[in-house]
């Protein structure tokens, strides 16, 4: 069974008090049964995050929890795996680690209300720093550990079918004709956030215009068949459910899905795309109240070991040390990416301008109006 068909079935129990299982595909819902849907699912969740709480107040200092985003969840299954045999050979301690996966902004969202985690391994800087602002997590965390706490890259990516039939190569095919794209929901994934901000740069990157950018993204979110949750419900939508002719993706999601397609998919690398930047931390007021600073610490830092960084390269995901990404130069080409910056001030500045309530996105995605 492949690893994408296996997490649609092994996370379920594991994942469903997250919020991160795909459900069935389903009719139009008429928008008095969403605001149903919405009220029922805000019980449910408040009554799951007490759950939580519960478990917490039990907590064992030997176990944490790692609060991750949707496509984390082969990469952290074996990183946990070699940490807890390294913390164990070095100390005589065995460790348990939880693992949580959903779209980025949603489990930021869900630490916020009150999800222990001890570490959080988010897309997005800003969906990390969302914690800073509410109190969680220390001023200057980003600080705290090497490379300013960012253990990896990535970059967004596309996935075509075999033969690309479609001849989508860079960002303005996406726009072409009557081309379907497959991409997450940027108000609720770090995916969706990434794809819509490296097609935003991909004008500005090549000396287009504000306006322009805005014009093609417009465009291009016509062409999105459908705005999922997260990127592991994205990529089931495109590789299981044959849905759309390009799927928009992280790049390692994209190795995944392609070596599971037994050659019924392809990688497109366009011209140009974002640099993605996850960033990880421990959440200073849960570690302190479970007492599991020392374990969190050991944890994150491990992620920049040889060990880590060479387990990071082999998931598809660009090393920090420099030295490390050298040995996945054929897995990991080299592409075009631009900063951050070229769309924005910085990561808060981008999460406000495009993805607040009333930014752009919400001005220019018709399913919002």
């Amino acid at each position: 069974m492949s690893a994408i068909e296996e997490q649609g079935l092994v996370s379920l129990a594991r994942d469903r008090e997250f919020g991160s299982v795909r459900p069935a595909r389903r009719p139009a819902v008429s928008r008095a049964a969403w605001t149903r849907l919405a009220a029922l699912a805000a019980v449910v969740g408040a009554a799951i995050l007490l759950v939580w709480r519960n478990i917490d107040a039990q907590v064992d200092p030997r176990q944490f929890l790692n609060v991750s985003y949707d496509p984390t969840r082969e990469l952290y299954r074996d990183l946990n795996a070699s940490f807890i045999a390294k913390h164990a050979k070095e100390t005589g301690e065995t460790v348990t680690i939880r693992q949580s996966h959903g779209g980025s902004a949603r489990q930021s969202r869900a630490v916020i209300d009150g999800l222990g985690a001890d570490v959080v391994t988010l897309a997005m800087y800003s969906d990390v720093d969302a914690l800073r602002k509410r109190g969680l997590l220390a001023e200057g965390w980003s600080r705290r550990l090497p490379f300013d706490s960012l253990p990896y890259t990535s970059t967004i990516v596309f996935v075509v079918r075999k033969g690309n039939p479609r001849h989508i190569r860079d960002w303005d095919d996406l726009t072409a004709g009557d081309v379907s794209v497959i991409t997450p929901n940027p108000k609720t994934s770090g995916n969706g956030k990434l794809s819509f901000l490296a097609a935003w740069g991909s004008v500005l990157h090549r000396g287009g215009t504000e306006s322009q950018a805005r014009a093609f993204v417009r465009d291009l979110y016509g062409h999105v068949a459908v705005l999922e949750t997260g990127a592991r419900d994205a990529t089931n939508d495109f590789a299981q459910e044959k849905l759309g002719d390009v799927h928009l993706t992280w790049e390692n999601e994209a190795i995944l899905e392609v070596e599971e397609s037994k050659g019924d998919l392809e990688i497109a690398y366009p011209s140009a795309s974002i640099r993605a930047e996850p960033y990880v931390a421990w959440v200073d007021a849960n570690v302190k109240r479970k007492e599991t600073l020392a374990l969190a610490q050991a944890y994150l830092a491990f992620l920049f070991t040889e060990q880590a960084q060479d387990i990071i390269g082999r998931h598809g995901y660009r090393p920090i040390r420099p030295e490390i990404l050298e040995r996945f130069a054929d897995r990991l080409p080299h592409i075009d990416l631009f900063p951050v910056t070229t769309v924005a001030k910085d990561w808060d500045d981008a999460e406000q301008k495009f993805f607040a309530d009333n930014g752009i996105f919400d001005a220019i995605d018709s399913r919002r109006r």
